[in-house]
């Protein structure tokens, strides 16, 4: 039995991909939203890392060696990040408890070089994952997405990007804990 999805998911809100989706873009996803009106959605796949590192991506950048995640297929060109703790960028938008959206990238870069931020804290991402006007709410009445709200989003940093679909759908429970160990290809169960 397939979980019945919240229609109306807010800022903030987990998409989680069904067990059988096939774009490549969204397999095994998860989505953080952050924002959805009635012009359309804005997301960040959590769970898919890129093979860059982000002082390959931005000359003089500071940060050696920092992870980059793939937020989604549009405008790979494009630069994002997340944070957990208190606000400490002031332009940063709240996307839940203790989780901020975006800020002054040189601010941010200011304030690592003097030791005011723990950049273990923060998540990059290139491009972003973005919905029309309607679509997504049209993918959620398919099942494409099962929306949870972020009480979640603490697994966003402490869970390894393989296990972190299957983390949010365990810690879930009831029915959710079964559509963790579906496998990718039904025809391996």
């Amino acid at each position: 039995m397939q979980p019945v999805p919240n229609i109306s998911p807010q800022s903030g809100s987990l998409l989680i991909s069904e067990p059988f989706l096939q774009d490549e873009n969204f397999v095994r996803s998860v989505v953080l939203l952050c924002e959805n009106n009635e012009l359309g959605s804005f997301g960040l796949v959590l769970n898919k890392l890129s093979i860059f590192k982000l002082d390959e991506l931005l000359d003089g950048c500071e940060l050696r060696d920092k992870e980059v995640y793939v937020g989604g297929p549009v405008e790979q060109n494009t630069l994002h990040f997340i944070y957990q703790g208190e606000q400490v960028l002031a332009d940063s938008i709240s996307v839940g408890e203790n989780l901020w959206w975006g800020g002054d990238f040189t601010e941010l870069m200011e304030k690592h070089r003097l030791g005011m931020v723990n950049t273990a804290d923060f998540r990059f991402f290139i491009g972003y994952s973005g919905w029309e006007s309607g679509q997504l709410k049209e993918e959620l009445t398919e099942n494409t997405w099962i929306v949870c709200d972020n009480a979640y989003a603490r697994n966003i940093f402490l869970a390894e990007p393989d296990d972190l679909w299957r983390v949010i759908l365990k810690n879930m429970g009831g029915d959710f804990q079964v559509l963790a160990n579906y496998p990718i290809d039904p025809r391996l169960n």
